[in-house]
């Protein structure tokens, strides 16, 4: 079996000028390197400083995570707000770190950090033939999915967008090359997924990112309109493959649950009427997941950013009104 992950790369686009490529390469090189060969125990707490510094010194989208978080789950206080959004940072932080110390230590450490739950709902989704999408979102230390997966015996694909500056993006492949991991040009990625879908392979993506109005349709997501990809509803609907809800959480030791929930019955056909109901059903169990664990999702990112028409058109006249 095969697992696609379809997704926008989430890195930073790095505007270095390519003079500084040699140095920016070396530079991450040697992080990569220390951070592999420190113990896991120092990493994690290299892990919180970076937190810190992103969420409490420089402050990265922090107004933005505590206003998402008051507007989606409004019956938590104000200090269980700043305690979630604190929490998010410093887990940010960790699970990026950890990401890297895994990348270099490989699938063996990967399967011990790692417990699978549900394992059978994949199973019986494979028994149709028709292939797996696994409907994921950026929970928990969500990159080690492909890894995790690939330490059970699965061959993984991964599809992902190339980073422009070419020393960045050097690095970053190196850290995602493992054995049984490979890595695709998102070029073609849906046509590439449907024909891994055909061999009865799996095929992973992850909704709960920010669309433009051009890529994406209005769901409610924790009460708002939120505009959603609605690829993972066509291509069920055009496969008719089983699509089963994946999330990984991470546990009070330091371990992580990749959870692995029962599967949902494709889209009837791709009329606008299946599309927007089975995005709805599948930003509802998103949410329904986050409120499992709400300081392991990315508060701090713009989910609600692009508003409907008549949203905007209120926005305008409140703001002649502030004139």
């Amino acid at each position: 079996m095969e697992t696609i992950i379809l997704r926008k790369d989430h890195c930073p686009e790095l505007r270095i000028p390519a003079p500084f490529d040699p140095m920016v390469k070396a530079l991450l090189t040697f992080l990569l390197w220390l951070v592999g060969i420190l113990p896991l125990f120092m990493v994690r707490g290299l892990g919180v400083f970076i937190g810190f510094i992103f969420g409490s010194v420089i402050r990265h989208h922090r107004a933005d995570a505590f206003q998402a978080l008051e507007l989606s789950i409004p019956e938590l206080s104000a200090a269980e707000r700043r305690k979630t959004v604190n929490t998010m940072y410093r887990l940010q932080g960790i699970h990026f770190v950890e990401f890297i110390w895994y990348s270099m230590k490989g699938l063996d450490e990967v399967n011990r950090a790692v417990e699978i739950e549900g394992r059978e709902h994949a199973d019986e989704a494979f028994k149709r033939g028709k292939g797996v999408i696994a409907l994921t979102a950026h929970i928990g230390c969500f990159e080690l999915m492909p890894m995790a997966t690939a330490a059970q015996g699965y061959k993984l694909s991964t599809i992902v967008k190339k980073i422009k500056n070419e020393a960045v993006n050097e690095v970053i492949e190196k850290l995602r090359s493992h054995k049984g991991l490979t890595f695709l040009a998102s070029r073609n990625a849906y046509r590439d997924c449907l024909k891994a879908l055909r061999r009865n392979e799996a095929v992973g993506m992850i909704i709960d990112q920010n669309m433009t109005r051009q890529q994406g349709i209005f769901s409610d997501f924790f009460g708002r309109p939120a505009c959603t990809s609605p690829g993972l509803a066509y291509m069920a609907a055009q496969s008719q493959a089983p699509v089963v809800p994946v999330f990984i959480y991470r546990k009070p030791d330091g371990t992580f649950r990749l959870k692995i929930q029962p599967m949902l019955e494709p889209p009837a056909d791709r009329s606008d009427e299946a599309v927007f109901a089975a995005t709805q059903q599948y930003n509802d169990i998103i949410e329904a997941a986050v409120r499992e664990a709400p300081e392991q999702w990315i508060w701090m990112h713009r989910r609600w950013n692009t508003k409907p028409l008549e949203g905007l058109e209120i926005k305008r006249r409140q703001k002649k009104r502030v004139r």
